[in-house]
């Protein structure tokens, strides 16, 4: 074990890789050899759900080679199963590195020929389904780890339903990453044919509150209770505009917020954990 993980680190500080991360590599050689063997004895695993992990250098780790190499082996599985133009749309939230990661993604997917829809800024999940839907695209990926701790990001695959992928969808998808072994393999830099990769900004926020309007049961209700006092916090996370967006468009006058849990922030820094439950 010991003998494989030393190779794969040796690969990595003799391959195409950048001189940061290479930096990041040998500072771990020099300082906790443990660290490093975890992040290096195995790869990430692409599960039916996606990618989840800590983030750092490695094999086993959340980074801009794992996530091209996730993407690279979905771009693979789209063009071997799905006839006609191909299209993602991609979200991510307030993690560190996702807005990066979301666009590592947005690249390989535009260098491998697939038009790709990417939100401006940070959105919750429930808008890159509805983006999938309203754009007719083929799948989706929100980069986020949910509840999991500050360390951690992660990469979930939805597909045109706007519903993360189910069987057989997903193990073939899974089957498709696993032969991607190496990130010189992926195809990061959109280059000549390239396919569009066009921004999302407010506009679909709009299409998306309006048709949550719709669905209200009791507009009356909402009307005499206008005063209701509400207490909201997006935990440093992806509600922040659209929720109170959305409450004041239903008529609600009294929301409150907790100003310092506004700030959007992958460190999560007034909680002890970013998980809603606790």
């Amino acid at each position: 074990m010991e003998k494989d993980f030393r190779q794969v680190v040796q690969s990595w500080l003799d391959g195409n890789f950048d001189e940061a991360t290479k930096a990041q590599i040998r500072a771990l050689q020099e300082n906790d050899m443990t660290e490093l063997e975890d992040a290096f004895y195995r790869n990430l695993e692409f599960g039916t759900g996606g990618l989840r992990g800590i983030m750092g250098v490695g094999t086993n780790r959340m980074n801009k080679y794992t996530v091209g190499m996730a993407t690279q082996g979905l771009a693979n599985y789209m063009k071997a199963n799905i006839e006609g133009p191909l299209s993602v749309c991609i979200s991510f939230d307030s993690r560190n590195n996702s807005p990066e990661f979301a666009q590592i993604a947005a690249n390989v997917l535009s260098a491998n020929g697939i038009h790709v829809y990417i939100f401006d800024k940070l959105h919750p999940i429930a808008l890159m389904s509805y983006s999938v839907r309203t754009k007719k695209a083929n799948a989706g990926i929100m980069i986020t780890a949910s509840h999991n701790p500050k360390e951690y990001n992660g990469y979930k695959v939805f597909w045109s339903d706007g519903a993360q992928v189910t069987s057989p969808v997903d193990k073939d998808i899974v089957a498709e990453v696993a032969k991607i072994t190496d990130p010189s393999m992926v195809k990061f830099e959109p280059g000549e044919g390239a396919a569009p990769i066009e921004v999302m900004s407010h506009e679909m926020d709009e299409a998306y509150l309006k048709s949550v309007m719709t669905l209200m049961l009791s507009p009356e209700a909402v009307a005499a209770h206008k005063d209701l006092k509400i207490v909201y916090t997006p935990i440093h996370g992806s509600g922040v505009e659209i929720v109170p967006e959305f409450l004041a468009k239903l008529g609600f006058e009294c929301v409150y917020h907790v100003p310092e849990q506004d700030v959007v922030d992958g460190n999560f820094p007034t909680v002890m954990s970013p998980n809603p439950e606790e």
